[in-house]
């Protein structure tokens, strides 16, 4: 079985309230994560505005602690130990670092300290003049090639996320994604989005957020984690983790669809999402059609998880 966690995106104003009010694990690890951070950001997920969730600093720590809530709850309350059910833990982007903390690699607090600075690190890194592209419909050497192309000394584009085959975002600084837009349209593409984003995440741009990430990083410790997981960086099984994945997971590719046909290849047949939405399984269908998925995000999918995996 993969375990896999939600990266930026998936956020929603209200998640979590459910498992938040019925179950005291659950509570708890909100409670520790708002202790962690000095800052009531349990409000915020629950109550606050969706451009103030939506906020990288804000929306990194919440979706990991929905996440670790969900995995509280499932141990505790329903026998689903993750640490023992999981062959792979993996996340997409911020999800890595929740992936880390189910693993027991990093503890609660420290994740979420991690993350609220991370989140404010890529905010202030680039904060005009860059842009995020969603490319649908094409070949990722062919968007390679493009990219290239589309680069100069001045304005760079890169290829940010890796997602599925029908899916790959590009990232960097705006004149250089529009014209490789421009180019994968020529080229075939289906559609070229613009996303609604605060930065170029995972492209060179972010180079400045990964030094003050390597000051955060360099407060922690990592413990083995009980399970490996697949990195974005490598797309490979780490089974012993240290900060240099995360570290150029910051300017590097997020490569979510050679990680499920990682995971194919070494035996999964399964793939679990918990946190808020359903991306994730959605991308690993795409990529691995034959794959069964199932996602973890609510009261309801709780307690059929519970029957369905417990045994």
């Amino acid at each position: 079985m993969l375990i896999v966690f939600p990266g930026q995106g998936s956020q929603r104003v209200g998640m979590g309230k459910d498992i938040y009010e019925n179950f005291k694990v659950a509570k708890a690890v909100f409670d520790e994560v708002d202790d962690a951070i000095s800052f009531n950001l349990s409000k915020i997920i629950f109550e606050g505005d969706i451009e103030e969730l939506t906020s990288t600093e804000n929306a990194q720590p919440a979706l990991m602690t929905v996440s670790m809530a969900l995995v509280r709850v499932l141990q505790t309350e329903f026998g689903f130990d993750v640490c023992d059910k999981a062959t792979f833990f993996a996340g997409h982007s911020l999800g890595e670092y929740s992936a880390l903390c189910a693993s027991k690699a990093l503890s609660l607090s420290d994740t979420a300290k991690i993350l609220r600075q991370r989140g404010k690190a890529m905010a202030e890194a680039y904060p005009s003049g860059g842009a995020m592209a969603a490319i649908l419909g094409l070949d990722i050497k062919v968007l390679e090639t493009i990219v290239h192309k589309c680069s100069t000394t001045e304005s760079s584009v890169q290829i940010a996320n890796d997602n599925s085959s029908a899916q790959i975002v590009i990232s960097g600084h705006e004149k250089a994604v529009n014209a490789a837009m421009e180019e994968s349209l020529k080229a075939g593409a289906k559609r070229a989005i613009k996303l609604q984003v605060s930065g170029p995440f995972h492209s060179c741009l972010m180079e400045s957020a990964v030094e003050k990430l390597r000051e955060v990083l360099s407060t922690v410790s990592f413990n083995q984690n009980l399970k490996p997981i697949i990195a974005n960086f490598t797309a490979n099984a780490e089974e012993s983790y240290d900060s240099e994945l995360l570290l150029k997971q910051i300017t590097g590719r997020v490569r979510w669809r050679e990680s499920m046909l990682f995971a194919q290849k070494h035996g999964v047949t399964k793939c679990v999402e918990i946190g808020e939405g359903r991306v994730l399984t959605g991308l690993a269908k795409k990529t691995v059609p034959d794959m069964a998925t199932f996602n973890i995000n609510s009261m309801d999918s709780l307690k059929e998880a519970g029957n369905t995996f417990s045994s």
